[in-house]
C-alpha cells in the first residue's frame, strides 16, 4: 500500500471540486471509495476537513491517504466490445481540439463505478488515445439519452464548470410525462434532498431540508395518456426532471425507479423499453474561441417511434 500524499493544488486544477480531483490521482478507485474517504475525514486540505462538493484553490495542499483499491489494469480496448466502441464513436456529434459533445445513449452509465468496469468517459478514452486528459464537464443518468460534454484540457473544463456556476448554460430536454401535465403550471420550485438508504443505495425527494431546485416545464404535444413537455433547468440537481415531475402526479415514462411500473409496462410492447428523457439542447460559450454554440441531440429511434405512435 501506497504512503500518504501531498499534492498541492495548480492553477489549471483550481476551482475543481475535491471529489474529481480525487477521481484523476485515483484512477482505479470506485467512486464509492472516494467519497467514503472523504466522509471519513482522511482526505484533508490545508489540514482541514472537507465535503466531496468543496471547491479548491491553487497553492492548495490536499492530502490524499493510501488507499487499497483492486488489482485491476487500464481499461484497454479489448476490454470493451467493438460494437460499443464503435457506437459510442457514431454519437459524437462535434468534436475539435478542446472538446467534444456526444449524444449519449440511454443505458450507457457516463462512468465506470458501482459494479459498472467502463463507462462512456473510459470509452472515449480508449477511442481517443492520443487525447492527455479528457474529462466529463457534466453527467447525465445512465437512463437519459442525449447532450454530454467532455472536456479535453483542463483549462477548458475550468472554464466551463464556471459557466455552470455563473448560470451561463442553456440546458433543455425532451420528456415524456404520464398522464397530462398541468396546462397553467410551467415553473416547479421545490427543494431537493438526496437520501442515503441503509441498504446503501440512494433516493431524491421533495424536502424543506433539500436544496432549491428549479425547472420550467411546457408541452409540446398532447399524446395517448400522456403529454410531451420540453423542460429547462435553472438548477442542476441529481433527478431533478424526474422528481418534480413525480411531485405534480405525472411521472415520467419508462421511470423504474419513480414512475408507475404498470403504467411502464402497457408501454414497452410499443417500443419505449427506457427511461423517455432526452438532453435535447445544450448551450455553452466556447472557451477558446468565444463563439456560442448551440447543440442538439437528435432523438433515437425508440423515442421518435413512441411519439409517432402515441400522436392523436
Amino acid at each position: 500500500m501506497a504512503n500518504v500524499r501531498m499534492v498541492e493544488v495548480t492553477e489549471e486544477d483550481a476551482g475543481q471540486r475535491v471529489d474529481n480531483f480525487l477521481m484523476r490521482h485515483l484512477r482505479k478507485a470506485p467512486r464509492t471509495l472516494i467519497y467514503r474517504i472523504v466522509r471519513k475525514g482522511e482526505v484533508r486540505v490545508n489540514k482541514g476537513r472537507v465535503k466531496a462538493s468543496t471547491r479548491l484553490m491553487a497553492g492548495d495542499m490536499v492530502r490524499i491517504p493510501p488507499v487499497s483499491v483492486p488489482d485491476k489494469v487500464e481499461i484497454i480496448e479489448s476490454d470493451i466490445p467493438q460494437s460499443q466502441l464503435q457506437r459510442i464513436e457514431d454519437s459524437i456529434m462535434y468534436e475539435d481540439n478542446d472538446l467534444m459533445v456526444v449524444n449519449k445513449p440511454s443505458g450507457v452509465a457516463v462512468h465506470g463505478g458501482g459494479g459498472i468496469n467502463w463507462g462512456l468517459i473510459e470509452v472515449v478514452r480508449v477511442l481517443r488515445p492520443l487525447a492527455k486528459r479528457l474529462e466529463l464537464v457534466h453527467r447525465i443518468d445512465r437512463d437519459t439519452s442525449g447532450c454530454l460534454l467532455i472536456a479535453k484540457k483542463a483549462s477548458v473544463l475550468k472554464a466551463l464548470h464556471e459557466q455552470i456556476r455563473s448560470d451561463k448554460w442553456d440546458k433543455r430536454y425532451l420528456a415524456i410525462v404520464t398522464g397530462q401535465w398541468p396546462k397553467q403550471l410551467h415553473k416547479v420550485d421545490l427543494p431537493l434532498l438526496k437520501e442515503h438508504l441503509k441498504d446503501g443505495g440512494w433516493k431524491v425527494s421533495v424536502s424543506k431540508e433539500g436544496k432549491r431546485a428549479i425547472s420550467f416545464f411546457k408541452i409540446e404535444q398532447a399524446l395517448k395518456g400522456c403529454d410531451l413537455v420540453s423542460v429547462k433547468l435553472k438548477t442542476g440537481r441529481t433527478h431533478q426532471i424526474r422528481v418534480h415531475a413525480l411531485a405534480q402526479g405525472c411521472p415520467l415514462l419508462g421511470d423504474d425507479r419513480y414512475g408507475d411500473r404498470e403504467v411502464n409496462k402497457k408501454y414497452r410492447p410499443m417500443g419505449m423499453k427506457r427511461l423517455a428523457l432526452h438532453a435535447q439542447f445544450l448551450g455553452f460559450t466556447h472557451p477558446v474561441t468565444e463563439e456560442w454554440m448551440l447543440m442538439e441531440a437528435p432523438m433515437y429511434s425508440d423515442f421518435k417511434q413512441i411519439i409517432q405512435k402515441l400522436s392523436k
